[in-house]
C-alpha cells in the first residue's frame, strides 16, 4: 500500500470520526425541555445603587425547542424540565375571618416559565432539585390559603370558590414567579369545618331542598296519576270509538241486507207501477183522441151547421127586410100616386093619410116576420150547438170511463199492492196538507204539559181526521183496507221473526 493511500483513508477516518463527535455532541430540546449550556464566562456588571461588581448570567445559553452544539471539554449541557406539575394543596386548622377552623385541599398546575430569565431563574433554584419545586409550591400556596382564608368567612370562600381560588393565586403569584414558575391554575377541592358548623350552616337550606324535593316529588306523582287518568280517558274514549264504529258498520251492514232483500219486491212493484202509468198514458192518449175524434166528427160539423143556419137566417132576414122595404117604398109611391090622384079628384088628403097607415102596417109585419125567421135561425143554431157539445159531453165520458174501466181492471189484476202503491204516494200529500198550516206559521210558542211533542200529535191527528174525511167521502176505510193488506201479508210470511225491511220500518210490498 502506497503512502497516498494510507494518508488518504487517514484522512477519511479522521472525517469521520469529526462527523460522529459532531453529531453526538449536537443536542436538540424536546418540547417540553429546556438546555441551559454552560462554559463561557459572563459579563461584569455595576450595580447602579450598591455599586457592587458582579458577573451577569450571559454566559449561561438557553436553549427552549432547538438544538446546539456543545463543545468538548469546553461546554456543559443541562436539561430543565418544563412540563406542568400536578401539585395537591391541603391546609389543616386554617383560622377564618369568624374563627371557624376550616381544612381545605386543592390543586395546582405549576411549570417553569417560557421565558429566558424564567428558566434562567429556576435553573438556579431547582436545577439540581426539580423535585423540590412541589414542596416550595405547596409551601408557597399553603400561605396564600391560610392568608385568603383569614380574611374571608367560610360561606363567602363556599359561595364563591372561583373567586378564592383567585385570590389565592394571586397572592402566591409574586413568590412563584420569583423563582421562575408559573401558577397556570388553582382549584378549590374540598372544604371542610371542625364540629358542625357546615352541617349547621347547610341545614335550612337541606330542609329547604327537602321542602322542594317532596313538593316536586308530590307535583311529579300528581303529573303522573294526571297522566294515567288521561291515558285511561284516551283509551275509554277509543274504545268508546270502536264500539260506535262496530254498531255503525252493523247497521249499515243490517241495513245493505236490508236493501239487498227488499230490492226484488220493491223492483216488482216498481215494474208494476211502471206498468200502471204506461197504461194509464194509452188510456190519456185514447181519451185525447176520442175528444179530436169528437172534434172532427162531431163538433166541427155541428159549428159549420151553425153557422150555415145562421148565414142562412141572416140571409132570409135580410131579404126580408129589403123585400119589405121595396113593399114600403112601392106602397109609399102608389099611395103618393093615389094621394096626388085624390087631390088632383079631391079626396087627396083622405086617401094619402090612409095609404100611409096601411103601407106602414105593411113594414110592420114584414119586420115582425124578419125578426121571427132571425130567432128562430139563432135558437136552431144553439139547438145544434146544444146537441154538439152534448155528443162530445157523451164521447168523453165514455173514454173516461173506458180509462178508469182499464184502471180497475189493471188494479183488480195487481190487487193489493197496486192499492197500497197509490196509498203510499197519496200519503205524502195528506200530511203535507195536513201540516201545511203549521208550516205557513212563523213563530210559535207550546204551552203544553207534554212539550214539543204535541206539535207532532197534532199534525198526526189532522193526519188521521184527513184519513177519516177520505174514507167517509169516498166510502173506502183506508185504515181497514191497509190492515187487510197487512194481514194477508202476514198470512203469506207466518214466520214471527221480523224481516230485515220490517226492522227498519219499512213494508214490504208484493
Amino acid at each position: 500500500m502506497s503512502s497516498v493511500a494510507i494518508a488518504v483513508g487517514g484522512v477519511v477516518v479522521l472525517l469521520v470520526l469529526l462527523a460522529l463527535v459532531v453529531v453526538s455532541r449536537y443536542k436538540v430540546a424536546g418540547p417540553s425541555e429546556a438546555f441551559i449550556v454552560t462554559g463561557r464566562r459572563g459579563k461584569k456588571a455595576t450595580d447602579p445603587e450598591t455599586g457592587r461588581v458582579f458577573t451577569d448570567n450571559s454566559g449561561q445559553k438557553v436553549v427552549v425547542g432547538g438544538g446546539v452544539f456543545v463543545v468538548p471539554f469546553v461546554q456543559q449541557r443541562f436539561t430543565l424540565d418544563l412540563s406542568s406539575r400536578h401539585i395537591p394543596v391541603a391546609v389543616r386548622g386554617a383560622v377564618t375571618l369568624r374563627g371557624v377552623k376550616a381544612n381545605l385541599e386543592g390543586v395546582a398546575i405549576v411549570k417553569v416559565g417560557g421565558t429566558e430569565d424564567a428558566i434562567r431563574a429556576a435553573a438556579q433554584r431547582f436545577l439540581m432539585q426539580q423535585d423540590g419545586i412541589v414542596g416550595f409550591t405547596q409551601e408557597v400556596l399553603s400561605g396564600a390559603l391560610r392568608a385568603i382564608v383569614g380574611r374571608m368567612s367560610v360561606e363567602d370562600i363556599i359561595r364563591d370558590r372561583a373567586a378564592f381560588a383567585g385570590q389565592v393565586a394571586e397572592e402566591a403569584e409574586a413568590s412563584l414567579s420569583g423563582q421562575g414558575l408559573v401558577l397556570d391554575a388553582f382549584q378549590i377541592q374540598d372544604i371542610t369545618t371542625e364540629g358542625s358548623y357546615l352541617e349547621d350552616l347547610g341545614r335550612p337550606e337541606a330542609a329547604r331542598a327537602k321542602q322542594e324535593a317532596d313538593i316536586a316529588e308530590a307535583v311529579a306523582r300528581r303529573a303522573a296519576e294526571q297522566a294515567r287518568l288521561k291515558a285511561e280517558e284516551e283509551i275509554a274514549i277509543a274504545q268508546r270509538t270502536f264500539y260506535l264504529k262496530q254498531a255503525e258498520i252493523k247497521a249499515e251492514t243490517d241495513e245493505a241486507a236490508a236493501r239487498a232483500a227488499a230490492a226484488g219486491p220493491l223492483a216488482e212493484a216498481a215494474r208494476e207501477q211502471e206498468i200502471l202509468a204506461q197504461q194509464e198514458k194509452v188510456a190519456e192518449r185514447q181519451a185525447e183522441l176520442t175528444d179530436r175524434q169528437l172534434d172532427t166528427q162531431v163538433r166541427k160539423p155541428a159549428d159549420a151547421q151553425r153557422y150555415a143556419a145562421e148565414q142562412e137566417a141572416e140571409a132570409k132576414r135580410v131579404a126580408r127586410v129589403k123585400q119589405a122595404e121595396a113593399d114600403r117604398l112601392a106602397a109609399i109611391a102608389a099611395a103618393q100616386a093615389e094621394a096626388e090622384r085624390s087631390r088632383l079628384t079631391g079626396e087627396g088628403e083622405k086617401q094619402q093619410r090612409s095609404a100611409l097607415a096601411e103601407a106602414q102596417a105593411i113594414e110592420g109585419l114584414k119586420q115582425g116576420e124578419a125578426e121571427r125567421s132571425r130567432r128562430a135561425a139563432i135558437a136552431e143554431a144553439v139547438r145544434l150547438e146544444g146537441e154538439a157539445e152534448a155528443a162530445a159531453i157523451g164521447a168523453k165520458g165514455e173514454a173516461e170511463a173506458e180509462a178508469m174501466r182499464k184502471k180497475a181492471d189493471a188494479f183488480a189484476q195487481y190487487g193489493d199492492a197496486a192499492v197500497l202503491q197509490m196509498l203510499v204516494e197519496v200519503l205524502p200529500q195528506v200530511v203535507a196538507k195536513a201540516s201545511e198550516p203549521l208550516s205557513a206559521v212563523d213563530k210559535m210558542t207550546v204551552i203544553s204539559t207534554d212539550g214539543a211533542s204535541r206539535l207532532s200529535r197534532t199534525v198526526a191527528d189532522n193526519v188521521a181526521q184527513g184519513v177519516e174525511l177520505l174514507s167517509s167521502t169516498t166510502g173506502v176505510d183506508l185504515a181497514e183496507l191497509l190492515k187487510s193488506v197487512t194481514q194477508r201479508n202476514g198470512d203469506v210470511q207466518p214466520s214471527t221473526t221480523p224481516t230485515a225491511a220490517e226492522a227498519n220500518g219499512k213494508i214490504q210490498i208484493g
